[in-house]
């Protein structure tokens, strides 16, 4: 017998006296949310991307393109100086290339879902070209124009105590 549950003793009851919990209680539910009623943390932040693993990831794929390139004249037998001064010259042409493109920002549609820097620079991206389209500052607050009427409405009221108080 534990903490007073069960049989006193299990003689003369035909059981063992082993006692089961009740697995069909339902135990009462948390009154709190589940969410937090905080608008501020409700707000949609974008991720943002780290600039060091897209500068990796850019220059990553520069060396990619010239170790291809290295493999495919050293399986050609082409002299190692050579391969050196053409591998140089098509890394500062992409490189080049890249300056070029100003870093015009990745097409969401050709990343994959690994590539989450990529897709949050590509997702600023698109944001900003949405927000310039519609014309919206910088500087907007989502659920700005809420607390403008309640600003308006306050104002009103305390106009009209102090015409009452008149």
């Amino acid at each position: 017998m534990s903490s007073n549950v069960g049989l006193s003793t299990p003689r003369g009851s035909g059981t063992s006296g082993y006692v089961q919990r009740n697995l069909s209680h339902l135990k009462p539910r948390d009154s709190a949310q589940p969410y937090p009623k905080d608008y501020d943390t409700i707000k949609n932040r974008q991720r943002q991307p780290d600039k060091e693993i897209l500068e990796h990831d850019r220059k990553r794929e520069i060396e990619v393109k010239v170790f291809e390139l290295r493999d495919k004249l050293e399986d050609e037998g082409v002299d190692e100086d050579e391969i050196d001064d053409q591998c140089d010259a098509l890394r500062k042409k992409l490189e080049a290339e890249q300056a070029r493109k100003g870093g015009g920002g990745p097409n969401a549609k050709n990343l994959k879902s690994h590539q989450v820097h990529e897709l949050a620079k590509a997702k600023i991206d698109e944001s900003e070209k949405l927000r310039s389209a519609l014309g919206i500052s910088k500087d907007y607050e989502e659920g700005s124009h809420w607390k403008k009427q309640e600003e308006r409405k306050l104002e009103r009221e305390r106009e009209r105590a102090r015409g009452d108080k008149d």
